[in-house]
């Protein structure tokens, strides 16, 4: 787990953030990936067996990664669609169409001259929005339980112990649906994210979540504090964290 947080200003905002990962208590290899550079946080959750989805991961992070510093710093919505096909392609190619993963997170883009954030996701790794005291879901899961639950097949009560809860129904180099979600809102101060596996909600829930992000501690605080909930409810998955305060500088 790391203890690192940094600070990174620019124009009157500051971003501080923490993040951290845990094999968890019942899986040998850890196959979370996670990217954090200075606007462009991002968590990827492997699938496809022994070391395959550990790549699968750590090639969408990369690709998510290198199509950032192509930009500059400056990516928008079609920089970030293309990257993900690039990283599609690269993971089919690199483990013969035998892996696949889920990626979400957030970069700050610019939009017709403001600074806003445009979160992503394909799968059901998530990233959320802590603002005026309120937990708000910025992504939708692609998952089996999700659209079960959106068709009325079942209930919100029923989803975190239904049997197919871990079935995706999206994710990069694997299935023929690949495509993601985007969403833009504001950069504004008094913003908390949290980017990250299902390791975490699967363990943890949004109300637990939402008390110990709106606890006041540090953005690494925070992290290794969810990790630690995780473990204590099961830590049966592996667990990845980012979590970004958007502070006035």
């Amino acid at each position: 787990m790391s203890d690192e947080q940094q600070s990174r200003p620019r124009a009157e905002l500051t971003l501080d953030y923490g993040y951290g990962s845990h094999v968890g208590l019942r899986r040998e290899l850890n196959e979370d990936s996670s990217v954090v550079t200075d606007e462009l946080f991002a968590v990827a959750d492997g699938m496809g067996g022994h070391e395959a989805g550990e790549v699968a991961s750590s090639l969408a992070v990369q690709v998510l990664a290198e199509g950032w510093e192509r930009a500059r710093g400056r990516i928008d919505d079609a920089a970030m669609r293309e990257a993900l096909h690039e990283a599609d392609a690269r993971i089919r190619r690199e483990t013969d169409s035998k892996a696949g993963t889920t990626l979400t997170g957030a970069v700050v883009a610019e939009f017709e001259g403001r600074r806003e954030w445009l979160v992503f996701n394909i799968g059901d790794s998530r990233t959320y929005l802590l603002a005026d005291g309120r937990l708000r879901q910025l992504t939708r899961d692609h998952s089996q339980v999700q659209e079960m639950y959106e068709s009325g097949m079942i209930t919100a009560a029923e989803m975190p112990n239904h049997p197919n809860r871990n079935v995706i129904t999206r994710a990069l180099g694997a299935g023929e649906a690949f495509s993601g979600e985007f969403t833009a809102m504001p950069v504004e101060a008094g913003q908390r994210l949290l980017v990250c596996s299902d390791g975490l909600t699967g363990e943890v829930s949004d109300a637990e979540i939402a008390r110990i992000l709106a606890a006041g501690r540090s953005a690494q605080d925070t992290v290794d504090w969810l990790i630690h909930q995780a473990l204590r409810g099961g830590g049966r998955d592996n667990v990845t964290v980012v979590v970004v305060d958007v502070q006035a500088a």
